[in-house]
């Protein structure tokens, strides 16, 4: 009798051990696999070694001295053709707008060692893209984590920057304790998002992921392919999407784009980078910080921009969360367009 329960309970957690193998280590299919592919899209060969995707929208009329550069969030995300939509009209003020996927994104190279994915490495890029382009200056819009690497860039090349606009602008980095416990006055009337970064994230996590991003960030190596990576990110860039709306019935359908590796090997980097407060703190560059009403960035995460640049103004955007462009599109663009009046110098080229 005994000898039997012994063997049914062997039988039973072998079972049970190959189905755990079976679910964490054959890879899983989310989907289609071709990327889509926005307009006029060129690439840069960067001397970092990054191969960029690239869309440039030309000014129309008389052409300002500065370029606008949009810097996407993630890390890991990438650019839309409705991306591209929302910010073109500023074309039409004498403004060359340049939209990229930061490496390992979108349609940009995958980088075999993903080590090199780092805040490091998109600064660099960054920098070059400006070099390329031959802009002395370049105005900034930095969504999310585009602001925290906008701020990277000033911090050590402030002369780069004539204006930077951060739209949802995540936490400086690295992240001050108790900031995401700091109140934001009552006047502002913020409130908070209907769905949580971390409810989405629970929602499609499984030990396969959670090995592969394991492995990533202890061992610098892919266990899973980038194919299969980034398309599982693609299924969770879709429910992340519902917690930077107010309304989450209006959360965009997400596309095929995101860099897993990218994502996750980039934010392990930012523990360790040099803290760039004290570069940035006083720095007179004009800023523009919007914020949307439901944002689901702690508001201590804006407040630090403010405290750090004294020439800055602040817009709380109602009816708008994380991804002010979704639900205000025209309040979005006329905000950005509004304040690039009041700060551009009248020279044209």
């Amino acid at each position: 009798m005994t000898r039997t329960f012994f063997k049914v309970v062997s039988s039973a957690l072998l079972l049970l051990a190959l189905a755990y193998s079976i679910n964490v280590l054959i890879p899983s299919d989310y989907g289609p696999t071709k990327l889509p592919k926005t307009k006029h899209t060129g690439h840069w060969d960067l001397p970092t070694g990054s191969k960029i995707a690239y869309t440039l929208v030309t000014a129309s009329g008389l052409r300002k001295p500065h370029p606008i550069i949009f810097l996407q969030g993630g890390p890991g995300g990438y650019i839309t053709d409705r991306t591209i939509k929302s910010l073109s009209p500023l074309s039409e003020e004498g403004y060359d707008i340049y939209f990229y996927d930061q490496i390992g994104s979108g349609q940009s190279d995958r980088l075999e060692d993903i080590t090199e994915y780092s805040a490091d490495r998109h600064q660099r890029d960054l920098k070059e893209i400006i070099r390329l382009i031959g802009a002395e200056k370049v105005i900034l819009i930095g969504q999310s984590w585009g602001a925290i690497l906008a701020t990277l860039l000033m911090s050590d090349h402030p002369e780069l920057v004539q204006t930077a606009i951060f739209t949802g602008p995540g936490p400086i980095q690295p992240m001050r304790q108790g900031m995401p416990k700091v109140s934001a006055p009552d006047s502002l009337n913020l409130q908070d998002a209907v769905y949580s970064n971390t409810e989405a994230n629970e929602k499609w996590r499984t030990a396969r992921i959670d090995l592969v991003a394991f492995w990533a960030k202890s061992f610098g190596a892919k266990l899973a392919s980038d194919e299969e990576m980034d398309g599982f990110q693609t299924l969770l860039d879709g429910e992340l999407n519902k917690a930077t709306v107010c309304d989450s019935s209006k959360a965009l359908k997400a596309e095929r784009g995101g860099g897993f590796y990218a994502q996750v090997m980039t934010v392990r980097s930012l523990r360790g980078i040099d803290d760039p407060r004290p570069k940035l703190k006083g720095l007179t560059i004009p800023i523009l910080v919007m914020k949307g009403q439901c944002d689901n960035q702690p508001w201590g995460a804006a407040k630090e921009y403010l405290e750090l640049f004294p020439n800055h103004q602040l817009k709380i955007i109602p009816g708008a969360g994380h991804s002010i462009s979704v639900e205000q599109p025209e309040v979005y663009l006329e905000t950005i367009r509004d304040f690039l009046k009041q700060t551009q110098p009248a020279k044209i080229l």
